[in-house]
């Protein structure tokens, strides 16, 4: 019968690396320093690309109304196009006098007028730099013809993305009566997702102090690009309902942390605890690798296979942050998977999970893959296993 087996850190195969649970640390070690988020800052995310360790978390998966950030789906949407070569960079769009009075100085603006023809490009500036609510509303026409043709492309990426608690209404977030709302959870992924599928598009779109219109030149409200070493976006949003929100990003020595904080009561507030977060992630935590790839760390049972267990090995490095002054000893690991596994199974597929947890609380959690084939057993086989089951 399947059911849910777990198998403890002590049935980890020797070949691991030994970690133990151990008591609290003595008084002399230092205790980990709180992250920097005020409470009166309802929701707020910190994640470590660089192996999916959540590092902070205040009510992630609470839905809120993103404001602007929406426009980083945007840019995703366009970026997806692009790489697919449904859209061109250097492709031209007649900006119309209807979306000229419609969106012409609606809140953040790139100022578009009516007979003009933006690149792409520009647009994209236009909506990653400057917030351009015009600017938006045209790549979506630009792109599929119409606002609703592209809020499905919109909702049908942030579905692929797992983005379970989000909704776009709007391609720029303005009001909508609640049709667009999303969750800090959701927001990682989707900047996860613009950063590591898309780094050049993000390099390059990303990240501007200002920009030019005409004779028009604004500034980027991004609080944390220029002013915390490695950060290179993403979105700042705002509206009376939403408060004051923003996604953002950073990258040192090959670790990439994305940010959430929504709700804030003030733009100065959002700002300094996005610097102060992002600061925390990289100084008050170093990484370890605690297991190598290709390490087999257990086992998993196999059923109506010529082997009756299979190897688990990692697929890839199990590194872990820990607060500075901490070390392995906090640690310890378990191995689930819902099994007996049916076979056949083939050699490297996901068929468990490692988790790791400090202090009883999960910290990370990665795929194991089979470390051999195991092809199904024949009927004389099946009755052998059958035998010594009884006999064991």
């Amino acid at each position: 019968m399947q059911q849910l087996m777990a198998l403890a850190k002590t049935a980890l195969m020797a070949s691991a690396v030994a970690l133990a649970a151990s008591p609290a640390l003595p008084a002399s070690d230092p205790a980990p320093i709180p992250a920097p988020v005020p409470e009166d800052i309802p929701v707020g995310l910190l994640v470590d690309l660089s192996n999916g360790q959540t590092l902070f978390a205040r009510q992630e998966t609470r839905r809120f109304v993103p404001a602007s950030v929406t426009k980083v789906m945007t840019a995703y949407t366009a970026f997806k196009l692009v790489d697919e070569g449904a859209l061109r960079l250097d492709a031209r769009f007649a900006y119309s006098q209807e979306l000229e009075d419609a969106w012409y100085n609606e809140g953040s603006n790139m100022f578009l007028r009516a007979g003009e023809q933006p690149t792409i490009g520009q647009l994209l500036l236009g909506i990653t730099t400057v917030s351009g609510n015009d600017a938006s509303v045209a790549m979506a026409v630009a792109a599929t013809g119409s606002l609703n043709a592209w809020l499905d492309l919109m909702n049908a990426n942030a579905a692929l993305l797992g983005m379970k608690d989000t909704h776009f209404g709007s391609p720029n977030g303005y009001p909508d009566g609640g049709r667009t709302y999303t969750s800090a959870r959701d927001l990682a992924l989707l900047g996860e997702a613009i950063t590591q599928q898309y780094p050049a598009l993000y390099d390059r779109y990303f990240g501007h102090r200002t920009m030019r219109w005409r004779d028009i030149t604004q500034a980027n409200h991004d609080p944390v690009t220029g002013r915390v070493d490695g950060a290179d976006g993403l979105k700042t949003g705002y509206t009376r309902e939403a408060g004051f929100t923003f996604l953002g990003s950073a990258e040192r020595d090959g670790r990439r942390l994305v940010m959430v904080l929504a709700g804030a009561p003030d733009g100065r507030l959002r700002d300094e605890a996005s610097r102060a977060l992002l600061n925390w992630g990289f100084d008050a935590f170093h990484q370890e690798t605690l297991i190598p790839s290709g390490v087999v760390v257990g086992e998993a049972l196999i059923q109506d296979g010529v082997d009756s267990s299979v190897g688990l090995q990692t697929a890839k490095p199990a590194m872990i942050n820990l607060p500075q002054g901490q070390d392995e000893k906090r640690i310890a690991m378990e191995i689930v998977y819902r099994g007996p596994i049916q076979a056949p199974i083939d050699a490297g597929a996901e068929i468990a999970r490692l988790r790791l947890n400090i202090d009883g609380d999960l910290a990370l959690e990665m795929p194991l893959i089979a470390a051999e084939a195991v092809p199904r057993a024949n009927a004389f086989q099946r009755i052998a296993n059958a035998w010594r089951k009884w006999l064991a």
